[in-house]
């Protein structure tokens, strides 16, 4: 007696899903095309279940957020929706980086000993990935690659810092004594 295997995710609904990702280790610093290409891909449950969430056509969806076609954008409204769906941070650093803007996600954190100790841990790691970053210094004579991930180390600590900040806040707004 055979058996048949399972039907993969998708089947039957007359559309095929690449389980090849075409944007391997891309890097942390994406363009707004390649960051919406991985935020559909990386969603929970890929761009099938994107597109189930937001109500949009499955082949629609997929064409406005292959990284390698030019024709099709999605709009406003929908970029709106796939930001808010998928708060993936590397589209949210592709559409800040042009505007020289860091974006803050308001997590507090709790603004403990050991929380400190974690950003100062952080920070020293980001410095000795600055420190390596000798290339660049070496000749002053920066390469856009450099500056992009230097760009992005950065505002991972500033954003670090910031969730301390709003713990520390939440934490003396939630005290009775002032």
């Amino acid at each position: 007696m055979h058996s048949t295997p399972p039907a993969p995710p998708g089947a039957g609904m007359g559309v095929f899903m690449s389980r090849v990702d075409l944007l391997p280790d891309a890097g942390p610093v994406l363009n707004v095309r390649s960051a919406l290409y991985r935020a559909g891909r990386d969603y929970h449950g890929g761009i099938t279940s994107l597109a189930l969430d937001l109500g949009m056509d499955l082949d629609t969806l997929q064409k406005k957020l292959k990284f390698n076609f030019e024709g099709r954008w999605p709009t406003p409204d929908e970029l709106e929706e796939i930001i808010s769906a998928t708060q993936d941070p590397r589209l949210l650093d592709a559409l800040m980086r042009p505007a020289g803007a860091v974006w803050f996600r308001p997590v507090p954190v709790e603004a403990s000993r050991d929380a400190l100790k974690a950003v100062g841990e952080l920070l020293q790691r980001e410095g000795e990935f600055v420190g390596s970053l000798h290339t660049g210094a070496a000749d002053n004579v920066w390469q856009p690659h450099e500056v992009a991930t230097l760009k992005h180390h950065g505002h991972e600590v500033i954003r670090a810092v910031l969730a301390i900040i709003a713990g520390a806040e939440q934490d003396m707004e939630g005290r009775c004594d002032g």
